[in-house]
């Protein structure tokens, strides 16, 4: 199990070899199987993963509680590992809010793990989820009513926030629950049995303890197994969507300010319901906005509007979004008393020349030359934030200087891969307010320079490199 494990997680990029990780541990079986396999990664297979133990106690089985956060502590002081507990009375925040008692429980571990990791400087938390909670939640899904991403199931890697540069990874989802006891009896390793599971509430109990087991005694044995490749096919729909839709979605921008996104409504009428749909959700989306609160009512709302003759229709989305149909044009806008700053349109830059960015406040000078192989090294260490030089047969002119927009990728000089831009200015820590306003000049091929952060490596000089482009960016005077 332990090599399959390692072959899969290395090989879906889900974990590396040195990671620094906060792992989730309630002392259940599943979490304290994922604590034991991720230990036995560094000892059996070469691995030096450091972790670190986190338990929050949620306060809500008196007595039993306070024993699973002693269990965790005493299980990690056993292992060598350092543990961070906390406690929070989830019954008395959830009676403040509308919530309920399971999304304020989940809301408050979330945020007690982000800031676990934030202390530690841990970019992954590894949680033990595994593939009968993936058919469970796919189940649920379902008889409540959802869409392919909600068919899509527990994903195995996500962000933990979309401006996180923190990683959440399950690396047990494609394992059974009856897998994980097996390993935990056939190694000897204790856990805490949580009572409550036995209950028929909530709802994922019911489904847990009921459903799926006369499911599977009446109607397909297999039911799990069925649920998780139902959920693994929606998960490849839904990748294919969303790339299809964020290059669709660069072709449809009118403008863009920092509180108004306009799209050709036309051209988005002629697109698909399901592609509009995603559309409209990635618009909401590039605001910075989370779709916690986005209901399919909503969509709905904002996709009567396209197809709408009339000029002038307006709905509202949550977080004080308005949808306006204006014309041929949809506008996305949030309420703002502060001076609109464009920074979304195109600017050609001359080559070789001079060029004004006015909007992005910038002015760059792009010089072309020729030189020796016995030059490079010494331009090489000219270049710094606002100047670079590149290997001028690399460029692909025009070069134009705009906003980075969602699936741009770029593969970060010394890196060892492609990048999507957005990750790489979280991963470098830029202010998610300042992000829209990065400034990304590109060629026919997209990214060559961040401006201000870091060059394309498919632009690097090389020892073959004949002709140079020297690329200088100066900040405006006010």
């Amino acid at each position: 199990m332990l090599k399959s494990l390692a072959n899969e997680l290395l090989t879906d990029s889900v974990l590396n070899r040195d990671d620094l990780i906060v792992v989730g541990v309630s002392g259940g079986a599943d979490s304290m199987a994922l604590l034991h396999m991720l230990l036995k990664l560094n000892s059996s297979h070469d691995w030096s993963l450091k972790l670190h133990v986190a338990h929050l106690d949620h306060r809500l089985r008196p007595g039993d509680s306070e024993q699973d956060a002693a269990f965790v502590q005493a299980a990690a002081d056993d292992l060598g590992l350092p543990c961070t507990i906390d406690r929070r009375d989830i019954e008395t925040l959830a009676g403040k809010e509308p919530s309920g008692i399971e999304e304020t429980a989940r809301r408050e571990r979330y945020a007690f793990f982000e800031r676990v990791c934030l202390k530690t400087g841990a970019k992954v938390l590894a949680l033990g989820h595994h593939a009968d909670d993936n058919a469970e939640t796919i189940l649920q899904r379902i008889l409540r009513g959802t869409g392919i991403r909600g068919l899509a199931g527990i994903p195995r890697v996500r962000k933990l926030s979309p401006t996180s540069d923190i990683r959440v990874v399950r690396p047990l989802i494609g394992t059974t629950r009856e897998a994980l006891r097996a390993y935990l009896a056939n190694v000897g390793i204790a856990y805490r049995e949580d009572h409550s599971n036995a209950s028929n509430e909530p709802t994922r109990n019911r489904i847990r303890n009921r459903i799926l087991p006369q499911l599977a005694e009446e109607v397909n044995p297999q039911v799990a197994e069925a649920l998780t490749r139902l959920g693994e096919q929606a998960q490849w729909l839904e990748e294919y969507l969303r790339e299809t839709v964020e290059r669709t979605f660069d072709t449809l921008i009118v403008s863009r300010t920092d509180q108004v996104l306009t799209l050709n409504a036309d051209a988005l009428s002629r697109k698909s319901r399901i592609v509009q749909t995603e559309i409209i959700r990635l618009a909401y989306r590039s605001f910075g906005l989370g779709e916690q609160d986005l209901a399919f009512t909503h969509l709905v709302s904002a996709l009567d509007l396209i197809g709408d003759p009339a000029s002038g229709r307006q709905t509202k989305l949550p977080g004080g979004m308005t949808v306006e149909k204006r014309y041929h044009q949809l506008i996305f806008s949030l309420p703002s008393d502060e001076p609109r700053e464009t920074i979304a349109p195109e600017i050609a830059i001359h080559l070789p020349g001079h060029t004004v960015l006015p909007i992005r406040r910038l002015e760059i000078d792009c010089t072309v030359r020729e030189v020796t192989p016995g030059e490079i090294p010494s331009l090489r260490r000219q270049s710094g934030k606002l100047q670079e030089f590149v290997s001028f047969e690399a460029v692909h002119p025009p070069l134009v200087v705009r906003a980075r927009r969602p699936g741009d990728r770029f593969v970060p000089l010394g890196a060892p891969g492609s990048k999507k831009v957005s990750d790489f200015l979280a991963d470098t820590k830029v202010d998610p307010k300042e992000r829209p306003r990065v400034a990304v000049l590109c060629d026919q091929l997209g990214p060559i320079w961040i401006i201000g952060h870091r060059l394309d490596d498919r632009v690097k000089m090389t020892a073959l490199t004949r002709t140079v482009l020297q690329l200088k960016a100066k900040s405006l005077e006010p």
